[in-house]
């Protein structure tokens, strides 16, 4: 049944062998508010000549016509009626003909057109209400990857700003012992020229004192023989 009724939707690409969704008439549907996350996931407006972007996937295909199939209403009903038509493709015949021929077809089969119609609706409905499943679990999603994104940005901006300060930390720290530094080394040169003051000053009364009695030796050496 599943087969049948994707082949009532999708249709072979001759040239390319991709499969592609067959355009039945415009479909709109209203802006979905704000999501209590405050994430707002709008519903698209599209229609046959302007098309959704993307590419076809075969799970969502898949997904939708199970849907489909799993709500497939009893008796002669719109997927009924498509079929018929579908059957109809190849004859050389205006739609319009091929609609109300299929309908006649139909009529014999208990169906009506209003019949049909709500049936049409009926699938409408499921569709929409996979719509629906799928925005929630994509704003879920959505969400999910917000929080996450957003709590890796407020981690880095937090190790950023801690960062930052510490660097100020360390600048400061670094400017105070620049300034340590450039005392200790004025303390040294100062000491440095004491100790030398305090060499010199030792070594100019030494020289005195042992001058006076080289030169007494010297004369003693002289004069005492």
């Amino acid at each position: 049944m599943f087969k049948k009724l994707k082949s009532l939707f999708i249709i072979e690409d001759e040239d390319t062998g991709k499969q592609t969704q067959v355009q039945n008439g415009p479909t709109t549907v209203e802006p979905q508010t704000n999501t209590p996350s405050n994430i707002k996931i709008e519903k698209p407006v599209f229609d046959k000549d302007n098309p959704p972007k993307g590419k076809v996937d075969e799970k969502f295909i898949n997904r939708l016509l199970g849907a489909i199939e799993e709500a497939n209403l009893e008796g002669f009903d719109y997927l009924e009626y498509k079929q018929a038509l579908q059957n109809l493709a190849k004859m050389e015949m205006d739609e319009a003909t091929k609609f109300k021929s299929t309908l006649a077809m139909a009529q014999t089969m208990g169906a009506s057109a209003a019949s049909l119609k709500d049936s049409a609706g009926h699938y409408i409905k499921i569709l929409k209400e996979e719509e629906n499943k799928f925005l929630e679990a994509f704003r879920k999603q959505i969400q999910r990857h917000n929080e996450d994104h957003t709590n890796q940005i407020k981690s880095l901006e937090l190790s950023i700003s801690n960062k930052k300060k510490q660097i100020e930390q360390l600048s400061k720290e670094v400017e105070n012992e620049a300034k340590q530094l450039e005392d200790k080394i004025s303390t040294v040169e100062k000491s440095k020229a004491k100790v030398n003051a305090t060499k010199d000053s030792f070594y100019h009364a030494y020289h005195i004192v042992a001058q006076q009695i080289q030169d007494d030796l010297e004369k003693m050496n002289q004069y005492l023989k």
